[in-house]
């Protein structure tokens, strides 16, 4: 059974920092490319940052590069997103996600090619 569970978020005033984690289980990690998406009251699911199954190429939403950096251990199974300077509008509920197999590499944020999500962890900004 395939399971990502998020911990990590917290509230914090704004330029502070956070680091995110996603522990997946039950597949093989090493396999799949991940990404974080966060979703804020009123407003859709939007991709933050994605990272390929070795680690070595990220992409990220253009509101977030040279902020934010995404990156995993996969001897630990753990995807990391590590934010600095973080702003009021980062404040969502930030979820990681597993692709679905068969979908080759790519930057588009496309929720409709993710198949696993964990259960999300809330990150508050405050000005």
């Amino acid at each position: 059974q395939v399971q990502l569970v998020e911990s990590g978020g917290g509230s914090v005033q704004a330029g502070g920092s956070l680091t995110l984690s996603c522990v997946g289980s039950g597949y093989t990690y090493s396999r799949y490319f991940m990404g974080w998406f966060r979703q804020a009251p009123g407003k859709e699911r939007e991709g933050v940052a994605l990272l390929t199954q070795g680690g070595d190429r990220p992409c990220y939403v253009n509101s977030v590069r040279g902020r934010f950096t995404i990156s995993r251990d996969n001897a630990k199974n753990t995807l990391y997103l590590q934010m600095n300077s973080l702003k009021p509008d980062d404040t969502a509920m930030y979820y990681c996600a597993r692709v679905r197999p068969g979908v080759n590499w790519n930057c588009g944020f496309k929720p409709g090619e993710y198949d696993y999500w964990g259960q999300g962890t809330q990150v508050t900004v405050s000005s």
